[in-house]
Formats: structure tokens, sequence, C-alpha cells
């Protein structure tokens, strides 16, 4: 029996510094939104955002900057995302939704929490500590961690293959790996490296900001992560008041997009927990 699927429609939210923000949004019920990472735009999600329209108002957009998303000039500040995410919300007429991020994502997660915490019901973080920073913890396994992965990455590119996919995907399923690199090239020309610099400058958040964020928050991390330490995140995931952390074995740093299946069951488990449906 075939069941009906749930049809996403595009809109768009210009923003007063004439940014313009690109979504699709379909479904019905509490709202969950999804926010890519450096590499994707909102075709990232195409794994999950109609599992979930099943069941949910679902919102997957584009950051400023990504394609189709653009800029008024210049290179996109990571520091508007979170208030991009507030006008998608009011523009939508949705009060509160749990919000899923990856990656980069994480940045808009945390800072979206931090801004406006009566518009989160929850977070995701997916493969990502967001703006919050696992150095200071002194951790001997985030400082291996940091010595042997820029080799790996290297290690990566010179045989081609996308740091944020990872060699797992690249040799078991290079059909996906090579949609991976697509959906990253149609934001051709955007100057990635200096997007990439901006967040990590933000990454200054410590404990005492973790403690304002009493939504409930999973944090998943694949365990062969090469560009966001999995024990880094485990460690910012203890502080907060009611942080989850889960290792996926046999994947790297797009869970979501790698193994998709199990990705979708621990979100779906996590909006059960929080009575999210």
């Amino acid at each position: 029996m075939v069941t009906s699927i749930p049809a996403l429609t595009a809109g768009r939210l210009t923003r007063p510094d004439g940014a313009v923000i690109h979504y699709e949004t379909g479904g019905e019920g509490p709202a969950v939104v999804f926010a890519h990472g450096l590499g994707g735009n909102h075709l990232s999600w195409w794994q999950s955002a109609p599992v979930f329209a099943e069941r949910h108002r679902v919102v997957a957009f584009s950051h400023r900057g990504f394609w189709p998303s653009t800029v008024a000039s210049g290179v996109p500040d990571p520091q508007l995302y979170a208030g991009d995410v507030v006008a998608l919300l009011d523009q939508l007429g949705i009060d509160k939704a749990v919000i899923v991020g990856q990656s980069m994502g994480g940045w808009t997660c945390a800072e979206t929490a931090l801004a406006a915490p009566d518009r989160v019901a929850g977070l995701v973080m997916a493969c990502t500590s967001g703006s919050f920073d696992y150095d200071h913890f002194g951790d001997e396994g985030v400082a291996a961690w940091r010595k042997a992965a820029p080799a790996a990455i290297d290690a990566l590119a010179k045989r081609g293959i996308h740091r944020a996919a990872g060699a797992r995907m690249a040799e078991e399923q290079p059909g996906l790996h090579a949609l991976y690199q697509a959906v990253d090239r149609l934001s051709l020309g955007l100057d990635k490296v200096e997007i990439g610099n901006r967040i990590r400058a933000m990454r200054t958040r410590r404990p005492e900001d973790a403690a304002r964020i009493t939504c409930p928050v999973l944090f998943v991390s694949g365990e062969e992560d090469l560009l966001i330490c999995p024990r880094g995140v485990e460690l910012v995931a203890g502080t907060f008041p009611k942080g989850r952390f889960v290792r996926v074995p046999v994947s790297g740093h797009s869970v979501y997009f790698e193994r998709a299946a199990i990705f979708n069951a621990l979100v779906d488990g996590f909006l059960g927990e929080i009575g999210w449906r």
C-alpha cells in the first residue's frame, strides 16, 4: 500500500539587510527546523525532512549566502544565523520548534537557544559542539584527536574525498559521496574558508553558557569524525542541564547523510522522549 507523502513547498524570507533566505516547508504538527553544515544547503536534508514531515511541520532552509539563499554583499556573517531562524519562525507562524543542526548548523542551534530560549523546544546537535569550546577541558582524547586529524584530512584531499563525507562514505557508498560533493558545489563562489574561520572564532562558549540552555539537547557524533572531535562533543554535552550524547559507530562527520536511517531513528526517539509529537 502506497501512503501519501507530504509535499514540501518553497518560500523566501527577505531580511532587513537585503539577505534572502530560501526555505522549504511541509507537513503538520510540532515544528522541526533543519540547519545544514558548511558543505550543504537545504537539500542536504533530503533523507530526513520528508520522513519527519509525515508527523511534523518541517522547515529546511539554506543559511544566508548558501545556494539558493543570498547576501547583499560580502561573506555571510554567522552571527546573524540565529536572527534569521527566529525571523523564519515568525514568518511561518511557528511559536516553538526543535532545531536540528549539522556541523555549522550547530552554531545556529546554540545561538538561537541562547538568544530566544522561548522559541526552542529542543536541539539536536549533529556532529557539532556549535559555539561551545572543548579544548579548554584539557582532555587527552581531544589532544590526541587534534594531533591526528590534520594528516588524515590531508590524505582525504589527495584522494579527492570530501572531508565532511569521509573515506568510509566514499568507499562504501560512492553514489552518496558524489551527491554530497554535488550539493556542496551548488554554493560555487562562496568563501567557505572565511566562513569556517568566522564560526571557529565564535567557539568561545563555556559551561556557564550551557547552563542557560535548559531545553533537552541530543548530541550525535560519528566515531570517525575528523572535523569536530567526538570526545570534545561528549565533554560539551556533559555541561548541558539536559544534554545527552550518542556516538554512532562506523560513521564520519555526516551521520545524517551517511547513516540516515540510524540518524532519523535517534532524532525520532528524542522527539518522543521530550513529547514533541
